[in-house]
């Protein structure tokens, strides 16, 4: 296997550090989690995983259940924060600029997906109330056509529950169903990226719809 369609081994060590000592406890007991589909994940290569939004802890629970490191966008100010700079950005995390999201998104991943990384977006961009997907953003799609990489839709179930009231999560169930990889647009053209976008949506919406 080419090295490059791998992370670099230093951030699969901190992915598995921080997977097996925080995240997987708290996800398999704290959040009684159920995981439905995790063979369909490539486990090498370029990778365009899109999900549901609606709780901060949507990043690494959904890198968790990858079994591979997820590169997702943060804001160019935690990149100037000593120590959480370095962590952040061994873990996979690339800065991007609140003026030109859309520019430096995209440049990010692009490079993120040529060192062999998965990238995660969410398909709305932003968190919902509910967990579903009602206004998906066409980057996740024009990225994949831009790399010709697959998508990998994914359903986050019940993270919307997590902070409810107050900062302390609660210990609710939660359920992730990966769905099978997408094709990307053959071409960057509207229709063919806006079809593509439709698709992961109503796909990771009707997983949605099975609950627990």
């Amino acid at each position: 296997m080419d090295a490059r369609e791998r992370e670099p081994v230093v951030n699969l060590a901190l992915y598995h550090l921080f997977k097996w000592s925080v995240v997987s406890p708290m996800l398999h007991v704290y959040f009684r989690g159920r995981i439905y589909g995790a063979e369909k994940v490539p486990q090498s290569g370029g990778l365009v995983v899109v999900s549901n939004h609606a709780s901060y802890f949507d990043p690494p629970i959904l890198s968790n259940c990858m079994r591979r490191p997820v590169a997702f966008m943060a804001k160019e100010e935690l990149f100037s924060v000593p120590v959480l700079k370095q962590a952040i950005a061994l873990y996979g995390a690339y800065p991007v600029k609140r003026s030109s999201a859309d520019r430096s998104a995209i440049r990010a991943a692009m490079t993120a997906l040529k060192d062999g990384w998965a990238v995660g977006l969410f398909l709305q961009g932003t968190r919902t109330d509910d967990g579903r997907i009602t206004e998906p953003k066409l980057g996740a799609a024009t990225i994949a056509a831009k790399a010709q990489v697959p998508l990998l839709p994914v359903c986050l179930w019940g993270t919307e529950k997590i902070l409810q009231s107050g900062s302390i999560p609660k210990p609710v169930p939660l359920t992730i169903r990966i769905g099978d990889a997408i094709a990307p647009p053959t071409a960057t053209k509207r229709e063919q990226v806006q079809a593509v976008t439709e698709k992961c949506a109503a796909i990771i919406n009707e997983m949605h719809d099975l609950g627990r």
